[in-house]
């Protein structure tokens, strides 16, 4: 799509963020077509040099943004960063509370010379008891009671991804569209705020309304009764080739033994309702898995495929490279800090028919910063002068 088509094209944001939940705030305007500006510590964000488990973070979501290096402890930093933010429609911050107050850039100061700035702060929690403490998406998905209701029973276990700072990303994003409506009407900006605490509360909801409805507590997943008979991961004649696969009504039931030759079990009357079954998992479930042992995970997807019954191959992250959905248009081509290219997924949104894509590579540290500067006003031998006091780079 032409970037002065997408939907958020004219839309000027500064991010000071680092970590995930800010980039991810980011990453979604930037690929709806926002002009997004992350400023950067001098040396660059330290999210860039992580290891490990974080060595993903950064090249995920920072494309389609312009870099800028400011020393923000410095005159000319600050002054900087406030120029840049007398136009802008949109800051993001995720630092802890307070930290951009103490330089000046708090809502209440940047609202006074431009009342039309929406502020998103992403941070551990809301307002309340809680909220100077320091928070990370591990901590909330703990105390959240995301962890108990992952891991079986006394283990709990973190989700595999990080999927509260992404999910509490995207709030951030709900908040700042809702503001830009109201904007529309009232000229105004907004204050918001989105968090990880109340995120993962908001996913354990479906729990906390089970408990409410049954008046007894949800079990952990691993060990929870099923809403249906079949609906687990199923070992197949292959090692290491397993697959999910759901029956979630008495219409799929009967396509289901149609298609595997499960006669006995599809004309039984005492099976003929979802409930019945369910009931009678540790009679259906054996015979089920007995079958599968003897099929090969491809020749049990090309039956089921047939069937409109979901199931899914159990894959790794790795695997989704060569994904042939994934592969017709949901990958995007970025260049990893030292050169190498790689495809990572895009937004998962279609508008008009059409996929968000690269308007930026993922920017080096400062990349953008004479350029983004002399937009905002600086001459070359301000910007020189600058650089030479160590207040950008």
């Amino acid at each position: 799509m032409n970037a002065d088509a997408l939907p958020l094209a004219g839309l000027k944001v500064v991010e000071f963020t680092h970590m995930v939940m800010g980039p991810v705030v980011g990453v979604i305007l930037a690929d709806l077509g926002a002009e997004v500006i992350k400023i950067e510590p001098i040396g660059g964000d330290q999210t860039r040099e992580l290891l490990g488990s974080g060595a993903g973070y950064f090249p995920m979501f920072n494309r389609n943004k312009r870099s800028i290096c400011l020393d923000l402890k410095s005159e000319g930093g600050v002054a900087a960063a406030k120029k840049l933010l007398a136009d802008a429609d949109v800051l993001i911050e995720n630092f802890r509370p307070g930290t951009l107050d103490k330089l000046g850039l708090s809502y209440e100061t940047l609202k006074a010379e431009n009342p039309r700035l929406i502020y998103c702060s992403a941070k551990g929690f809301l307002a309340g008891p809680y909220e100077k403490r320091t928070a990370l998406d591990e901590v909330t998905q703990m105390m959240g009671g995301l962890a108990y209701m992952t891991g079986p029973p006394g283990r709990p276990l973190r989700a595999g991804s990080s999927v509260i700072d992404i999910t509490g990303g995207m709030f951030g994003v709900i908040g700042v569209l809702a503001a830009l409506e109201r904007r529309h009407r009232t000229g105004e900006g907004a204050d918001i705020r989105c968090s990880l605490f109340e995120t993962t509360a908001f996913l354990v909801g479906q729990h906390m309304a089970q408990s409410a409805v049954t008046g007894q507590a949800a079990k952990p997943m691993p060990v929870r009764i099923s809403a249906w008979a079949i609906y687990d991961v199923f070992e197949t004649k292959e090692p290491d080739q397993q697959l999910f696969v759901g029956v979630v009504s008495d219409s799929q039931w009967v396509s289901f033994c149609k298609a595997f030759g499960l006669d006995e079990l599809g004309n039984n009357p005492d099976f003929a309702k979802n409930n019945q079954r369910v009931l009678a998992r540790d009679t259906i479930l054996p015979q089920v898995r007995a079958l599968f042992a003897t099929m090969t995970r491809e020749e049990l997807i090309a039956k089921l495929e047939t069937t409109g019954l979901p199931f899914a191959p159990i894959t790794r992250p790795e695997d989704l490279f060569e994904d042939a959905q994934l592969n017709a248009g949901g990958l995007v081509d970025v260049t990893l800090a030292d050169g190498r290219t790689t495809r990572l997924p895009g937004l998962p949104v279609e508008v008009d028919g059409a996929r968000m894509g690269l308007l930026r590579d993922i920017p080096q540290p400062g990349g953008d910063t004479d350029s983004v500067l002399a937009e905002a006003g600086f001459d070359a031998a301000t910007i020189a002068a600058m650089r030479e006091r160590r207040e950008v780079a």
